[in-house]
């Protein structure tokens, strides 16, 4: 089999990162956190010869959400997101949708749970469990390519803020120490905004987390 390779689409007023993920020589691709424009998100990828097999969310936040509906619509791919963030994605004043515009609500296919392992389109992953951000924020690892992809967990040299609804900055901290930092050192951070570092990286010089 191919290896594991990411693509990224900057998409959206937060200029959130949408990952897919996908074995090389095969069609079939994952995508994490489809932010705005579900529908451009299926052209770019159909256009390119990708078939959407599940959709993924770090967390339940406005910027990370708002193309999930469009996608799911045209592509019939099952939404999975974490148990702990059930109440923050149904509630459109928690996810912050309602805040700047634009309600919306969501009801994933399958909720996760921690340190659960799945294979989705021929790729092993593994759900872990980092609340902070939100109460049900999660990072999913592929330790195959030993990619991480974080969300609003761990970005490079910072971390995600905890100011709105079900966030804490002492569960953060204590998630990227006791969870994220004990991943291999040359683990690749892919994360919801900005560029992606590695774990070695911001055990070194991440701020937050000395």
């Amino acid at each position: 089999m191919g290896e594991i390779k990411i693509g990224r689409i900057v998409l959206g007023v937060a200029q959130t990162n949408c990952y897919f993920l996908y074995r090389e020589g095969s069609a079939d691709c994952i995508v994490i956190d489809p932010a705005d424009q579900g529908g451009n998100i299926y052209k770019a990828l159909t256009k390119n010869g990708f078939e959407v097999k599940a959709i993924l969310l770090t967390h339940g936040h406005f910027d990370h959400i708002w193309g999930v509906r469009e996608l799911k619509e045209q592509t019939g791919a099952k939404l999975y997101a974490l148990e702990e963030e059930r109440g923050l994605l149904q509630d459109a004043r928690k996810n912050v949708s309602a805040q700047t515009g634009r309600p919306c609500t969501l009801e994933a296919d399958e909720y996760l749970k921690d340190g659960q392992e799945l294979q989705l389109a021929q790729m092993d992953l593994r759900v872990i469990a980092t609340p902070g951000h939100t109460a049900g924020s999660c990072c999913f690892y592929f330790p195959e390519a030993a990619f991480l992809v974080s969300g609003d967990t761990l970005f490079q040299e910072s971390v995600g803020r905890t100011d709105l609804p079900t966030g804490s900055m002492s569960q953060l901290v204590r998630s990227i120490r006791e969870k994220l930092f004990l991943l291999p050192e040359e683990t690749k951070v892919y994360p919801g905004h900005g560029d992606s570092t590695t774990i070695a990286t911001e055990k070194k010089y991440n701020p937050f987390c000395q």
